[in-house]
């Protein structure tokens, strides 16, 4: 009852507006809809001579493109350096020596005792005990740790491309309802007008009409811009401009973070790795032992003289050496314990990370009921608006804050829809899981 007397109360302002002007006008505001925007449209009239356009690949899934970004990805080179270091570690793991070999070949000459003396020898360094097979498991440490680093990685861009396409349609629905409103509006003004040249409307009424379209265009602007940045921001991380058609994500069914997050095993296997060079320059102990064998020939001037040849053998083992590759081992130990650190400080972070994504996702569920009811009530009160209008009821003022309550609401529940599918792909990046 309160309501109509509301209405009443300016009844006596405003003449009244043909009917037919409202059908034209309020018939063409737009229906709500939850359904998803779409990426790429045919693009309205652009506010700004401005155009990052984007192409929907019905053949593109979410996987494909993560993939595609992959490879051009900028820490590609450092990954496959990576794996270039752990093959050279394995050769070396392989080789028979634990280092180079070495060949001398020497000739003196004592004139006094008219004496030739020439010499050759060959120095081959040994492994210690157990090194070659520390030197083997750091080879394969190191390997475990580069495909660690790659799958971690990988996942990093699935980050960077899920939010970066569900920005884009966010940023697109935003633009598509500033576009409608705008359109709206163009057309309200129009007709308040003609309406004005008649005289069956004050001149207020059309610069109040006039102020609203401005005020549209301006947002209508804003939200052009905000779409382009995110397109142009989408084409810098994938270095494509094509999206796929379809890319949601079914919400998995994981509560917590698991040890096999791609984030969790790769800082894992970089500590493994260098607790297993700890080791390696531990069997080096101080030194590395060598064996030499070498033959002296022994030659005087005089033909009487005898001609003498010996083979010789010797074993070189160092000791004493420790306090020499003590300092490299602390080196490696402050960089083992870094790691430690960061991974204590990782696994905190995968936990507010998963937290928030987990929250977000619960209160876009509730968020998304509350709209949608919000919307259906906002609709409601529209049309009872259009016929109180029609009937001189309320004026331009009023009509124009109810509307746009009205296209506020359809665009929350708008949004809402694709932010709870974007906070479901978030969620699955949250505790590690690739598309």
């Amino acid at each position: 009852m309160s309501f109509f007397i509301f209405f009443k109360k300016y009844s006596a302002k405003r003449r009244l507006w043909p009917v037919v002007f409202l059908s034209a006008f309020l018939g063409s505001l737009p229906a709500a809809s939850a359904d998803m925007p779409a990426l790429a449209t045919t693009t309205p009239p652009l506010a700004v001579d401005h155009l990052d356009p984007v192409i929907v690949d019905p053949t593109l899934s979410l996987s494909k493109v993560i993939n595609l970004t992959m490879e051009k990805y900028p820490d590609t080179a450092w990954l496959d350096s990576l794996e270039q270091e752990a093959a050279a570690i394995d050769q070396r793991s392989q080789s028979w020596t634990a280092g180079a070999s070495q060949a001398s070949i020497g000739y003196q000459s004592i004139a006094s005792f008219r004496l030739n003396y020439a010499t050759a020898a060959v120095q081959v360094p040994l492994w210690n005990l157990g090194q070659r097979d520390a030197q083997h498991k750091l080879a394969n440490q190191a390997e475990s740790s580069a495909e660690a680093q790659a799958a971690d990685t990988k996942l990093r861009v699935a980050g960077l491309v899920r939010g970066a396409l569900w920005d884009m349609a966010l940023m697109k629905l935003r633009y598509e309802q500033a576009k409608s409103e705008l359109d709206i509006y163009q057309q309200l003004l129009d007709t308040i007008k003609h309406r004005v040249e008649l005289g069956d409307l004050p001149r207020a009424d059309e610069l109040l009409a006039q102020t609203e379209l401005l005020q549209k265009r301006s947002a209508f602007t804003l939200a052009e811009a905000e779409l382009m940045h995110s397109r142009k921001r989408y084409m810098s991380i994938t270095q494509t401009n094509k999206v796929p058609e379809n890319f949601e994500e079914n919400l998995v069914a994981l509560k917590e973070i698991q040890q096999n997050h791609p984030s969790l095993v790769a800082i894992n296997s970089q500590i493994e790795r260098k607790q297993a060079e700890i080791n390696t320059l531990k069997a080096v102990g101080s030194g590395q032992t060598t064996v030499v064998a070498g033959i002296l020939s022994d030659e005087g001037i005089d033909q009487r003289s005898n001609k003498a040849e010996f083979f010789n053998v010797g074993v070189s083992v160092p000791f004493g050496g420790s306090d020499h590759t003590a300092p490299q081992i602390a080196a490696v130990n402050v960089d083992l314990n870094r790691l430690v650190a960061d991974r204590e400080q990782l696994v905190r972070d995968l936990e507010q990370a998963h937290h928030e994504a987990e929250h977000n996702l619960e209160v876009n569920q509730v968020e998304l009921g509350t709209a949608n009811e919000q919307k259906t009530v906002s609709e409601e009160l529209s049309t009872m608006t259009k016929m109180a209008f029609s009937l001189g009821e309320i004026d331009l003022m009023d009509l124009l804050k109810i509307q746009s309550r009205t296209q506020q609401a359809i665009l929350n529940a708008k949004e809402r829809a694709v932010m709870l599918q974007r906070d479901k792909a978030l969620y699955n990046q949250a505790v590690g899981i690739m598309p």
